[in-house]
């Protein structure tokens, strides 16, 4: 192992558009059906639909949270229709399960998403044996990132040392919570929507493009 990371103990992972490629677009299924959902609420077209949830993911860091905030929706029943989707774009990357199991340490997946959909989507990957603990929107309270109570959370939750832990993240403005409380961060820098706003090197640790490739770098394997 590369000493730089030799004291982390807890290795948190985000899911979308970190564990799989943003190449992949699994997310634009997710979009689609957040247009529908809010198509149906408001009655209004897919060109409103589309600015009102751009909206709240930018005012609210999700859109659900937006929603819940203006319209009182059952967060519940959001969840299960947009991720109500088919995962036959994903597809079981053993060398990435390689790697993320073996390192050294707990290893966690801290999700916007609920741990249902979660699941689905480890399981898919092939990672659904590979993490000790899943902290989704509902062990969050429904606080999302970059909430500053979603991390503490999770901390809470599986008693973990911020300062031995180290947070991998396709979406930059969620590392900088994560860094303000002393997690190392790994900014996931792969061209998924929006990753790269707000981003600055003040809470980034590091940087990469590939997350296997990184894997196999701090790992002392040869690339």
């Amino acid at each position: 192992m590369d000493p730089r990371f030799a004291p982390i103990e807890n290795w948190i992972f985000d899911l979308d558009n970190s564990l799989y490629p943003s190449s992949t677009d699994l997310f634009a299924l997710i979009d689609s059906r957040m247009g529908e959902y809010i198509q149906e609420l408001l009655g209004c077209d897919a060109h409103e639909a589309t600015r009102v949830q751009k909206g709240h993911f930018r005012d609210h860091g999700t859109t659900l949270a937006g929603l819940m905030a203006d319209h009182g929706i059952d967060p519940q029943d959001f969840l299960d229709f947009v991720h109500d989707i088919d995962l036959g774009r994903l597809s079981p990357d053993p060398e990435l399960v390689r790697l993320i199991t073996g390192l050294p340490g707990r290893r966690f997946v801290f999700t916007n998403g609920d741990s249902r959909y979660a699941a689905r989507v480890l399981g898919a990957l092939g990672l659904g044996a590979s993490f000790e603990g899943i902290h989704d929107i509902h062990a969050c309270a429904l606080i999302p990132k970059p909430r500053p109570e979603s991390y503490r959370s999770l901390c809470d939750r599986f008693a973990i040392d911020p300062t031995r832990a180290l947070f991998v993240e396709d979406m930059a403005k969620n590392l900088a919570p994560a860094k303000a409380i002393g997690m190392t961060t790994v900014w996931i820098n792969n061209g998924s929507e929006q990753g790269g706003h707000g981003a600055d090197r003040s809470f980034i640790d590091v940087e990469i493009t590939d997350l296997g490739k990184w894997l196999r770098e701090i790992a002392r394997e040869t690339v």
